[in-house]
């Protein structure tokens, strides 16, 4: 009998997914009050203000949560754990940093292309606006760093300095290549005579930086060598690279998947360079080519 692979992924990211929810919630309540962790952790000199924080960070990141995702890099993170002969349970409030941010970044990146929907749901900075939405997708930058700030003395000063500077040069790397996709989508760059080595590298450091921050924190937690810290991370970054040219594809030709970002061909209306763009670019005659570009 055959094993169905597909549906045993679904089953444990869904399983994952319940507990990966809990460990956010935790560090980024539903609603805030004065005994949530970041005000423990850093109480304000003068006032609290919750009812603005729970209506300008709170509410708009729930909502936009609660559309789903699979959950999928932070499962990523626990298994790499357990591979490492570690209790994964123990690791789970470390596993939403990756997963937070990446949601983050999906709120910027609406912004950044002017789309119109993000999983079936009108995009955040259209039902909150542009400066609630900006400023909640930084939000979700920083405040699933939290677990690293409570637990300071647990993971000590060399496994923090690691887990800090990976991050912060993983967000570097993410920076780059929004920079390379915004770029080559409003035609600068010579976007128009894209090599496909060119794409896998954003996609590297765009796509790539999630999955590769979620495989290397967790073999830093787990007490891995850096050799393997960084093998861990290759191998991630394929998998996220995997995944984005799978996006690229769906784009096309995913029924389901158009529906929830607004229409089929979203990227080719808004110009970025996807790996199946930049290959026809290479081999239409010209007046196909003209008419893509345009």
């Amino acid at each position: 009998m055959g094993v169905n692979i597909g549906l045993d992924i679904e089953k444990l990211l869904e399983k994952k997914a319940a507990i990966i929810n809990r460990a956010i919630e935790k560090y980024i309540p539903r609603i805030f009050s004065k005994e949530a962790i970041i005000f423990k952790i850093s109480p304000p000199r003068y006032a609290y203000n919750i009812e603005a924080i729970n209506k300008a960070v709170a509410e708009p990141i729930w909502e936009f949560l609660d559309r789903g995702g699979k959950r999928w890099r932070p499962t990523l993170f626990l298994l790499i754990c357990e591979a490492l002969g570690k209790n994964p349970e123990d690791y789970v409030d470390y596993a939403i940093i990756p997963e937070v941010v990446h949601n983050g970044t999906l709120m910027i990146d609406d912004i950044e292309d002017s789309s119109e929907f993000r999983r079936g749901k009108p995009c955040t900075y259209k039902i909150y606006g542009l400066d609630i939405a900006i400023n909640a997708g930084n939000a979700m930058y920083y405040l699933p760093l939290l677990p690293l700030m409570e637990n300071r003395e647990r993971l000590g000063p060399e496994k923090l300095a690691r887990i800090y500077e990976i991050y912060v040069q993983e967000m570097i790397n993410l920076s780059l290549g929004q920079a390379m996709d915004i770029a080559w989508h409003r035609g600068l760059a010579n976007a128009d005579q894209l090599g496909e080595e060119n794409y896998l590298q954003m996609c590297a450091y765009k796509t790539g930086t999630l999955a590769r921050i979620a495989a290397k924190i967790a073999a830093v937690v787990a007490d891995a060598s850096n050799e393997l810290v960084e093998k861990l991370g290759q191998f991630a970054e394929s998998i996220g690279v995997a995944f984005q040219i799978q996006d690229d594809v769906l784009d096309l030709t995913g029924e389901e998947f158009t529906e929830k970002k607004g229409g089929r061909g979203q990227d080719i209306t808004e110009g970025k360079r996807t790996l199946i763009v930049i290959h026809t670019l290479k081999v239409a005659n010209a007046k196909d080519r003209k008419r893509l570009i345009e």
